[in-house]
Order: structure tokens, then sequence, then C-alpha cells
């Protein structure tokens, strides 16, 4: 159902439930008082805005000492980086200030949403501000959380050098090493489609494999994966009822949004953004404009073809036979294919991108449910002498099964009115049932969990402590600590750098949950029925 949050306009206090969920277009929602300033909406904005761009910027400063620089990279001669990365004083003074900049951009954002009075157009505007402001120096900052970009310099090379990146890893590159990537992928077949190949290869060309200009270019392209998604979010919550500007919030304005698709540079960003472009055009029976963006989007990354039999379902209309309903999935089916054809003939590399799907889902995180599952059936085959890690394949295998299982009972069971909350029900059960679950995975569903409806109670609040979580994880998972800082004499040892950053976050966290006036009444359970307590 769709969340019980007030009409664009109306005030975050008392709301009564909205319209259910629907892919038709609803009338515009009331409109703020004309001439309303933003602060209206808004108790002092400027504040959690500011403290957010604090972090950020503390954020920025600490990538110098642990962000993820290539080998060949010429800021390793710059004087600041050399004292930040190569001098104990200056790591440490690294790992404190991400650790506190990236939490402190949680406490922010918590606090933006509830100083919002009334989520109206002063809502939009400052949560627009904050994206910007807080995204800023993400932008400049040193890769962090990932080193994906690099992977992706690496796959530009392999074409521009007019390798096959489907036949070939980048350890077929000379000197791939300097490139930065990291060594799991190196030999791994290239998983991502026709468009983003294209996108790898342009860039490469461009900045001539230099590492900060590719960097770069990549993060305008996941820029342009935020500002789709900061347009077509909106859209897609007011055709189900749901406040556009909260929706916004959720999603823009959310630090795993931030980190991960502008300081962490992933191509999810365009991936997505593409991904709910399309939707909205099928939602507005413009079906085959939003086809070929959905297609596109299956060109970053294929994991989105998941949405494809639901546009069928929408392109087929309400009330459809299962003849109709058949016709029209076998309709998008076709475009969709021809298009991804069409783009695999002209660059001549085909369907390659489907032998690396495969290399995602080969391994395991423990706190991914799945996950854990088979570290535990593992654990418990090796203590009696059998093969631990054979039967856990089963266990991931049958993880992943499980998910097909609801794809499929999403796309052939349920309500029409509710068609785009049975695609993001399905797309969850993908990333969640499966055995890696990285914070990215959850950026997909943010969005659309987010324009569907995330009600103001135990949703809400998990979503307060999901994101809390994968910042704590982040932080503290992926550091880019000098290798000859990592001897005994010095004591920091990168298990050591990382348990630091490790301890700060979660400090820093529990600090919200449990002591902060202000934020700890966000986590606890409140008595107040859904639809009286203040919207946040």
């Amino acid at each position: 159902m769709t969340a019980p949050v007030p009409a664009a306009g109306e005030t975050a206090v008392g709301a009564s439930r909205v319209a259910p969920s629907r892919l038709s277009p609803s009338p515009a929602s009331a409109q703020s008082t004309s001439g309303q300033s933003w602060t209206d909406d808004v108790d002092n904005p400027r504040s959690p805005i500011l403290a957010g761009l604090l972090g950020s910027l503390a954020m920025m400063i600490g990538s110098i000492g642990v962000g993820w620089l290539a080998p060949v990279s010429g800021l390793r001669r710059v004087p600041l980086f050399i004292w930040m990365r190569t001098e104990a004083v200056g790591v440490a003074l690294s790992i404190i200030l991400l650790s506190f900049g990236g939490m402190l951009l949680v406490r922010a954002w918590l606090r933006l949403g509830q100083r919002v009075r009334v989520w109206g157009p002063g809502a939009r505007k400052a949560t627009l501000l904050a994206t910007a402001a807080w995204g800023l120096p993400l932008m400049l900052s040193v890769p962090l959380f990932s080193r994906d970009v690099y992977a992706y310099i690496g796959q530009g090379r392999l074409m521009v050098e007019g390798f096959n990146p489907y036949e070939n890893g980048i350890s077929a590159l000379s000197n791939y090493f300097q490139l930065g990537a990291d060594k799991m992928w190196t030999e791994a077949p290239v998983p991502y489609g026709q468009l983003f190949l294209w996108i790898e290869q342009f860039v490469v060309w461009a900045t001539n494999v230099h590492p900060e200009g590719s960097i770069m270019l990549f993060r305008l392209v996941a820029l342009a994966g935020v500002v789709l998604c900061v347009i077509y979010v909106p859209k897609l919550a007011e055709l189900h009822g749901v406040n556009p500007h909260r929706a916004l919030w959720l999603t823009a304005a959310n630090p795993l949004f931030l980190t991960n698709f502008i300081a962490s540079v992933h191509n999810d960003s365009l991936m997505i953004g593409l991904a709910l472009a399309g939707l909205y055009y099928c939602a507005t029976r413009r079906v085959v404009l939003g086809i070929v963006l959905v297609t596109l989007s299956i060109a970053v990354k294929p994991i989105t073809i998941v949405f494809l039999p639901f546009i069928g379902l929408l392109w087929a209309g309400k009330n459809a036979s299962w003849p109709r309903k058949f016709v029209f999935w076998g309709l998008t089916a076709g475009l969709s294919l021809a298009l991804l054809y069409l783009m695999s003939r002209v660059n001549g590399f085909g369907f390659g991108w489907i032998n690396g799907l495969s290399a995602p889902g080969s391994i395991w995180i423990w706190y991914a449910p799945v996950g854990l599952v088979g570290l535990i059936v593992a654990s418990l085959a090796n203590a009696v002498g059998l093969d631990g890690w054979g039967l856990a394949k089963w266990a991931f295998d049958a993880g992943k099964l499980l998910a097909v299982g609801v794809v499929a009972w999403q796309i052939f069971r349920g309500d029409y009115d509710r068609l785009m909350r049975r695609l993001t029900l399905a797309f969850a059960a993908v990333v969640l049932l499966s055995p890696m679950i990285q914070s990215w995975y959850i950026v997909w569903l943010i969005p659309l969990f987010a324009v569907t409806g995330i009600r103001d109670d135990w949703q809400v609040k998990a979503l307060y402590f999901i994101v809390s979580f994968f910042m704590v994880y982040a932080i503290s998972d992926q550091l880019d600590v000098f290798p000859y800082l990592q001897t005994a004499d010095l004591g920091l040892a990168l298990a050591l750098a990382r348990n630091a950053a490790a301890i700060i976050a979660l400090l820093f966290a529990l600090y919200l949950i449990f002591l902060d006036p202000k934020t700890k009444m966000l986590f606890s359970k409140s008595d107040e029925p859904v639809t009286t307590r203040p919207i946040i």
C-alpha cells in the first residue's frame, strides 16, 4: 500500500492516508501558498545542510589519505598526498575525518527530514540544495569505498587497444596492475552492457588513460544518473499518490545514494536513472520511449532486465486477458532484444556480457542472509569432514532459485494497481536473496520503494538502520592504506586502520540511535498511530 504521507503542500503533522498506488497520471498535488518562503516549509534548513557540507568536506579531505589511487597516479607525488598517505599521523587523521564525516552526513540527512514542517516546494528546495552541497565535495574526492572505477578504466583501455572485453580480462594489458583495479576482477569477464562499454572506451580515448581525468569523466556520467533520479523520482511518486518531495529526500539526499553514486563512481547511477526514466514514460503511455530507456539501462548493467515483464503488463493494460499479456510480453521483449542486438552488431562484441553475469554471484558476504546461511552450512560441514563450501554453493543456488520464484510470483500474481510495487518486490528479491549484497545494490532499491511508498513506521525506521549500517560498513571495509605502513614497528597495519574506522563510525552510529536527543526518537518505537505522528 502507499505510505500514509501528506500530499505536496500538506502539513507534515496529522497526515492522513492518501490514494492507493497507481500507474496512471493523478491530478497535480496541492501547492503551497504563492510566494511562501522555503523556510516556511522547513525549520532552519541551513543548519543541517551546513552540517552535511562539513561532513562531506571531511570525507573529501580524508580521501586524500585513504581513498583509492592508481599506482601510476601523479597525485602520489604531491607533497600533501605524500604526507597523508605515507605518514602514520596523516593516515590516522584521514581515517578520523572519513569516519566522522561520513556519519555526520547521516545525521545531517536525518535532521533535515526532521526539520520539515510541510512536505511542499520549500522541502523540495531544501533537499535539492542539500544534495548539491553534499555532493559537490564528493565530486572532487579521491574514489572512496570501491575501486570499480579503475576497472572501468582498464576495460576502456582494452577496447582502445583492440581487445574484446568479453573475452579478455584487464590482465591481458601490459602493466595492467598500474591501473589500480581490484585483483579479483582483473581476469574476470566484463559484466556490463554495450552502452557502458562505449562510455568506457570514449573516456579512456578522450583522456589518453589519464587516471584522474578518466575518474572525473566517469563521475560526470554518474552525475547524469543522479540528475535522472532527481527528475524522475518525484514524477513517479506523484503517479502513485506518494509525496514527491519526501520521496526525493529519501532518495537523492540519502548518504548511501551520494557516496555510492558520486564518491564511489559506480555506473549503477546511470543504470537506475535510465530505468526510472523509462518506467515513468511507460506509466504515462509513452511505452516505446520507456522501453528504449530501460533497454539503455540494461545496456549499462543487465540486472534491470527484470523490469521488462512488468513493463509488458503495464503496456497490456488493466484487466488484460492472458493472451493479451503474452502478446505484450512478446512485444516488449522483442523491441528490447532488437535494440540490444543492434548495439551488439555495432560494437561487434555480441552478447558476451552474458558470460560475465556469473562473476558477481560467485562470491558471498556474511551479512547477506543467503551468504550467512552458506557460511553456517560450510562451517558445520567442514567440522564433520565434508566439503563445506561445495554444500554452501548449493545454499547459494537455492537462494537464487528462490529469487526466481519470487520474481515469477510477482509477474503472474497481483493487482494491476500495485504493478510498480510488485516490480519493486521482485527486484528486491533478486538483491536480498543473493549471497553477495553490496551497499550500492541497496541504493538500487531505495528509489523504487520511495516512489511506491515508505510508510512512517517500521519501514522508514528500517531504512534509517540500513543507511547507518551500510555507512559504517563502507567506511571500514575498503581503505587504501600505504603498504609500507603495514609493519609492526609503526602499528598501522591495514587491519588496524579498518578497525579504527569501524570503531569511530560505529560509536557515532550508536550515539545517533541511543544518545542523540534529536535523532534517537527516529529509531525508537512510537505508540502513536502512523496517521498522526509527524512525518520525518
